[in-house]
């Protein structure tokens, strides 16, 4: 059997090949890794177009309307790069440059999206309110004045009518107890006999 002799250049070329070789074999990796992760800009080429009758919608930064604030418009007619739907299909999101993650939303009624299948996204964090500011009470209460109650006129009555009360005067006006028609009868009866007398007299 014949020995296979190796030169000793060679083989020092082989051992520094080695630790090359696997250099390039994890840059590799890593480059294939990197790749993997990005995100295409817009799935399959669609896009959107506003079709709504107002002259524009309003961009949001999540799907809704009442948590998330508006990022930007855009005009009836323009489109924009589609970039997903939200879980129910009520919101589109978009590319939008300019708003956080370079991505906005629109709502689905106000637009056409061209034919294919969006991928779901899921919304994204709702934003921190502003903090409220908080008022000292005892500055506050300085502030505060009330209103000094102011008395009501009392009600003074009327002073009291006194009526006058006539009395009857029974001394001067006061009738005899036999009705003058009797006294002029009695008289008359009297002066009628005085007469009758006179002329037996005269005889």
């Amino acid at each position: 059997m014949k020995r296979i002799w190796f030169h000793p250049a060679i083989l020092t070329i082989l051992v520094a090949l080695i630790p090359l070789g696997t250099f390039f074999a994890s840059a590799s990796t890593i480059v294939l890794a990197l790749q993997l992760t990005v995100t295409p800009a817009a799935d399959a080429g669609m896009y959107i177009t506003v079709v709504t009758d107002e002259p524009q919608i309003n961009i949001r930064m999540g799907p809704s309307s009442s948590i998330y604030p508006v990022v930007g418009t855009l005009p009836t007619g323009s489109t924009a790069p589609a970039l997903g739907r939200s879980p129910g299909g009520d919101w589109i999101q978009i590319e939008y440059p300019g708003a956080p993650n370079n991505a906005g939303w629109v709502y689905s009624p106000l637009v056409q999206v061209s034919p294919g299948t969006l991928r779901i996204v899921e919304p994204p964090p709702t934003p921190v309110p502003p903090a409220t500011s908080t008022i000292d009470p005892t500055l506050a209460a300085q502030f505060n004045i009330v209103p000094t109650n102011t008395r009501l006129p009392t009600f003074t009555p009327p002073p009291s009518l006194s009526i006058p009360s006539y009395t009857e005067d029974t001394g001067t006006n006061s009738r005899s107890p036999v009705p003058l028609a009797m006294i002029i009868i009695a008289l008359a009866v009297l002066g009628s006999v005085g007469f009758v007398l006179s002329l037996f007299l005269r005889r």
